[in-house]
């Protein structure tokens, strides 16, 4: 079908790309469309697409390939796990083609982390379950996400504290369970040291004296009542990943 949307132009055909690419439609190694397929969908000039297209290589996304074309990068962006919950509510797909996880990991703790504590307001010691993972791309470990949950989220959703992965996203079944909304904060990053075990995890071999810096994303989710998770992704240095507009 035809692009119709408004003000179209070069920036919207790379929007269009870079989505499929985001949501995980279009793999690592695929190839786009041809320019003549490309404007035909479209309805836009030649060198409308080859804008779009020097957009998308600029950021990384993709690759020219001479005969080939343009294909998809073997190390496209990386995404929260946030964006996870609206690929998967938008087609399905909790990994992207040729992504995935490993070093599970879900505990019972007594939290002890101050940042932890002040986004799900509780107090130093209180109860939590913890689940860990790594996702990978290929061979490369890309990032590494923490999720920890307080009790009114595991008593509701229990299943948080098995072992193994949840095949739902948790907050589906928690509104499913109370009928109450389970609404996403707002998204911050910030750069800091890694510790040991985030580069055991990503597979970082760092002398012990030296410093290696990764960015963080967490994001805490909530309903009418209070706080329910804190969600950190630690990234690889070197990681791209995409910035809300």
């Amino acid at each position: 079908m035809p692009y119709k949307g408004p003000g179209k132009g070069y920036a919207d055909v790379a929007s269009h790309f870079r989505q499929q690419i985001q949501s995980g439609e279009l793999a690592p190694g695929d190839t786009l469309p041809s320019v003549a397929d490309i404007r035909a969908e479209f309805d836009v000039a030649a060198k409308t697409v080859s804008r779009a297209l020097a957009l998308l290589k600029s950021e990384g996304l993709v690759v020219a390939r001479g005969a080939l074309g343009t294909v998809v990068a073997t190390s496209p962006m990386v995404i929260t796990g946030a964006d996870r919950i609206d690929r998967i509510a938008r087609n399905g797909l909790r990994y992207a083609p040729g992504e995935t996880s490993a070093g599970h990991q879900v505990m019972r703790r007594s939290v002890v982390d101050p940042q932890v504590c002040e986004a799900l307001d509780l107090e130093p010691g209180d109860e939590v379950v913890i689940r860990i993972r790594t996702f990978r791309q290929g061979e490369k470990a890309t990032s590494v996400a923490v999720s920890v949950y307080s009790v009114q989220a595991t008593n509701e959703v229990p299943e948080l504290a098995d072992e193994g992965r949840m095949e739902r996203y948790w907050g589906d079944i928690y509104t499913e369970r109370t009928g109450r909304e389970v609404v996403t904060g707002q998204r911050t990053a910030r750069a800091r040291q890694a510790s040991q075990d985030e580069l055991d995890a990503l597979g970082i071999d760092a002398p012990q004296h030296v410093s290696v810096a990764v960015l963080v994303t967490s994001q805490t989710f909530h309903d009418e009542s209070g706080p329910l998770a804190y969600w950190e992704d630690v990234y690889a240095p070197g990681t791209h990943m995409p910035i809300p507009g």
